[in-house]
């Protein structure tokens, strides 16, 4: 089985190390994984952003199944790249897995990068737009479509001291998938 490795991890300065450790625990389970560095681009051509998307769709549609990295980037949610490839995947009804290391709630973690006020029974940010209030710690969307085309998402009871570099949610994942 090939697994697609998406998330955030490839913006860490040692983005290369992160996916041969993530490459080596599939491959401890039998699996293949298939990481965004592994693709050739030449950084310096003018289309290079093309090439990297037309390089991880080509690996999303190599792949039997993904499993998403949805730990918050940038902000209190899930990096939009890897929302956009979980989509793509569901989409095409591969299986999917996701892993968090926040298990924090989708609206506590809105509250840290800003005020969030109760306004006529819905949450609110400082803008006035609505937080989403589930109990789900990110997007109902991707949450239920894990649900729907995986596993429900994998996190940790408590927030590991390295939330980039643990992989103990990963390999919970790649457990999961070489079990199917």
């Amino acid at each position: 089985m090939k697994i697609y490795l998406a998330g955030p991890d490839v913006f860490l300065p040692d983005a290369v190390g992160i996916g041969r450790r993530k490459r080596a625990i599939c491959a401890a389970h039998g699996l293949t994984g298939l990481y965004p560095l592994d693709n050739v681009i030449d950084l310096a051509a003018n289309d290079a952003s093309r090439q990297i998307f037309a390089g991880n769709e080509a690996m999303m549609d190599a792949a039997d199944a993904i499993i998403a990295n949805l730990t918050p980037f940038r902000g209190p949610g899930a990096d939009a790249g890897t929302a956009y490839e979980l989509g793509y995947m569901a989409g095409r009804g591969k299986l999917c897995l996701a892993y968090c290391n926040d298990p924090a709630i989708y609206a506590d973690r809105v509250r840290r990068f800003g005020d969030v006020a109760s306004n006529d029974g819905r949450l609110v940010d400082a803008h006035g737009l609505t937080v989403e209030d589930f109990g789900l710690t990110d997007n109902l969307m991707m949450i239920h479509a894990l649900e729907l085309h995986g596993c429900p998402l994998v996190m940790p009871t408590e927030t590991p001291a390295d939330i980039w570099r643990d992989l103990a949610a990963f390999e919970t994942c790649v457990r999961m998938a070489a079990a199917r």
